[in-house]
């Protein structure tokens, strides 16, 4: 196991990647990370291989969007997926909705269940890297792994 997969944070997305059968080896940037262009130049890969984990309303139910670095997502296409009245959680929100806060909100490893889709640009890359439930730590996955651990729906989301 990484060292940095003990941190109370990052634990619950390690423990859900183990029980999945996969290892995942969390990475630290020196200082946080605000975007996914800072992200992308702190991990040295495509802005497009980091996942963005934004929560959004849908109506009485919130949903884990995993969205390209690269786009923005279009609330038609989601309504085509069947997620329909997007509307951004605010911070408490998020943190009632994952355990985690904005910002450091990872892929899967979250305090209930949420659903999750997952933009298909991402499935371009052979690694993308996600939020280690940290806002400076992120680990390497195959987004196709990324997929059936988090449970997502992939789809087209970019507008």
């Amino acid at each position: 196991m990484h060292p940095l997969a003990s941190d109370p944070k990052v634990a619950p997305i390690a423990a859900a990647a183990a029980a999945a059968g996969l290892d995942i080896e969390p990475a630290r940037f020196e200082r946080p990370t605000r975007t996914a262009a800072e992200a992308a130049d702190a991990v040295g890969c495509d802005v497009g291989q980091i996942v963005k984990s934004l929560v959004f309303s849908s109506g009485e139910d919130f949903v884990l969007l995993l969205v390209s670095g690269a786009n923005r997502v279009d609330p038609s296409r989601m309504a085509a997926a069947g997620v329909a009245d997007l509307a951004r959680a605010d911070a408490d929100a998020v943190k009632a909705a994952t355990g985690y806060s904005i910002g450091s909100t990872p892929p899967f490893g979250h305090s209930h269940p949420i659903d999750v889709f997952m933009d298909e640009d991402l499935l371009a890359y052979d690694v993308v890297w996600a939020s280690a439930g940290r806002p400076d730590a992120v680990f390497p996955i195959a987004p196709g792994e990324l997929a059936r651990i988090s449970g997502a729906v992939v789809c087209r989301m970019a507008e």
